[in-house]
């Protein structure tokens, strides 16, 4: 066979699969076991005095470990969010649903979760939210412990409050 009649390979499909095994790190493992207990754990920054949650073990800012060790509360605030309506497979949840940036009380810095128990066209910034835990025996050492976040019943947060955090 001669090389002028061979096509060129212009593309090549092969399955390839990444395994990972995950080892957290002591700031890491704090935050972790806090879940397993039905608890938001953070770290404060010793110069700036900001709270992180989930904490990577320093301040982003500041560059210097944050060591200290902060509960922080089950209730924050809706800094923004989006209304899903796209299916997807594998789905668990029936759409439309809301993802939403939290602000927990105390924390400097929002995380993601769902907010249910409220009609999707009654979500808006600044809502007050609480944490819905799964039952304690069902706690484990990730976000799946935290099913998720309801209306608190408390009034809407003021914009000054969160708006740095958008």
């Amino acid at each position: 066979m001669s090389s002028e009649s061979t096509e060129p390979v212009t593309m090549l499909s092969t399955p390839i699969k990444l395994d990972y095994d995950f080892t957290a790190g002591l700031s890491q493992s704090k935050t972790l076991a806090g879940y397993a207990q039905g608890k938001f754990i953070g770290q404060r920054c010793p110069k700036c005095k900001k709270v992180y949650v989930p904490s990577g073990g320093s301040c982003p800012t500041d560059g210097v470990a944050t060591d200290e060790i902060v509960e922080l509360a089950n209730t924050g605030t809706v800094t923004t969010y989006c209304v899903v309506n796209v299916p997807f497979a594998g789905q668990s949840i029936e759409i439309p649903y809301i993802c939403a940036q939290i602000l927990l009380d105390g924390a400097n810095i929002s995380f993601m979760g769902l907010i249910q128990e409220i009609p999707t066209d009654e979500v808006r910034m600044g809502l007050r939210v609480e944490a819905v835990w799964v039952p304690k025996e069902e706690l484990t050492p990730n976000l799946s412990s935290v099913k998720y976040f309801r209306p608190a019943g408390e009034p809407d947060a003021d914009y000054e409050t969160y708006k740095e955090y958008l």
